[in-house]
């Protein structure tokens, strides 16, 4: 089974830096808080393999449509 991309590029990257930013929140919060940074591996692990489970429910792609119309 092959996993058709529905993330385009600049969708992945708004993702890693939101992802990094949110995984920062680990060394600068205290207490309880900082383990809510562990949210940023999500759109860490969705930029890498180019698919939202999300976007896949809604239906929405922010990928370019591939060459030859399909």
């Amino acid at each position: 089974m092959q996993l058709n991309g529905n993330i385009g590029p600049l969708d992945r990257l708004i993702r890693v830096i939101l992802g990094v930013a949110l995984l920062s929140a680990m060394f600068v919060l205290d207490g309880r808080e900082r383990w809510l940074g562990l949210i940023g591996l999500v759109p860490l692990l969705t930029a890498a393999v180019s698919v939202c489970p999300l976007y896949t429910v809604l239906g929405i792609r922010t990928c370019p449509a591939p060459k030859g119309g399909r």
